[in-house]
């Protein structure tokens, strides 16, 4: 997940080192050692011995800290990073692991010398989550087959994440959309935030554990920079789409990514 990447690049680990991912109520946290982490994603008013830290910046733990989640702010997952990495060990080649309670948790690769703390992700690179939402989407492959009524709502209109919503898609519900043309499609591939109309004329957005391939038309693809907005979305949230050119998804995606590899040299030339 971006989160993911943002803390771990701060921290002077590889982008896609391993993360804890955390829903609320969250996890008590107990460090038996000193160590540098940061917390991004969801807001859970985080307290390291009882005392209110923030998201996106780098902190210190000293051997027998406790950090604690007292409460949801804003977002629904959190994600933790430890300078060095978490190691676990993967099975089957799966990237996630469900912990138990009580579990402890190796560092991995020691972390780099440059301990300073207070250090923070740039206010232009943190995702400003909301429960409503505007994420940017660029037409889909049947986007053309909507009624020129329907092409309208989509950017228009408002919609609402529905209970029967999870990591593999997320249903909206709201004013229904049309095709011009009812003709039957052959599966193709979709992928992460690939938006799907159903025959009811409602919307399922693929999330993160996401099929591969599926029959239903794809109206909209949301670009890669606005997955996180929808992601921390929960229940009764709203999110709104506004449309953009492929150009301008390409530029936003690049721009992130130089951004990136400025932090990453900082944080370099800091340690």
């Amino acid at each position: 997940s971006t989160a993911v990447r943002l803390i771990n690049t701060l921290l002077g680990n590889a982008a896609d080192s391993s993360a804890l991912e955390m829903h609320f109520p969250a996890a008590e946290v107990l460090f038996e050692s000193d160590m540098t982490f940061a917390l991004g994603g969801a807001d859970f008013a985080a307290e390291l011995n009882g005392t209110p830290i923030s998201n996106w910046y780098r902190d210190q733990a000293r051997s027998g800290d406790t950090l604690r989640f007292t409460g949801v702010v804003k977002g629904t997952r959190t994600y933790l990073a430890i300078a060095g990495g978490i190691a676990y060990e993967k099975q089957l080649g799966e990237a996630t692991k469900r912990l138990k309670s009580k579990t402890r948790l190796g560092i991995g690769v020691k972390a780099s010398s440059g301990n300073y703390v207070g250090a923070q992700i740039a206010s232009s690179m943190m995702p400003h989550y909301s429960r409503f939402p505007t994420v940017r989407v660029i037409d889909g492959p049947e986007f053309e087959s909507l009624t020129g009524v329907s092409e309208a709502s989509l950017f228009r209109e408002q919609f609402t994440v529905s209970n029967d919503s999870d990591r593999m898609g997320f249903r909206l519900e709201g004013r229904p959309l049309y095709r011009m043309d009812e003709f039957e499609l052959v599966s193709a591939g979709v992928t992460f935030g690939t938006i799907q109309l159903v025959p009811n004329g409602q919307m399922i957005v693929l999330m993160a554990d996401h099929q591969t391939s599926g029959g239903y038309p794809r109206i909209a693809q949301v670009i890669g920079h606005d997955l996180p907005l929808l992601a921390q979305l929960g229940p009764g949230d709203k999110v709104a789409f506004h449309r953009i050119e492929i150009a301008e998804a390409e530029r936003i995606a690049i721009q992130f990514e130089r951004d990136l590899a400025l932090l990453r040299a900082a944080v370099s030339l800091r340690s």
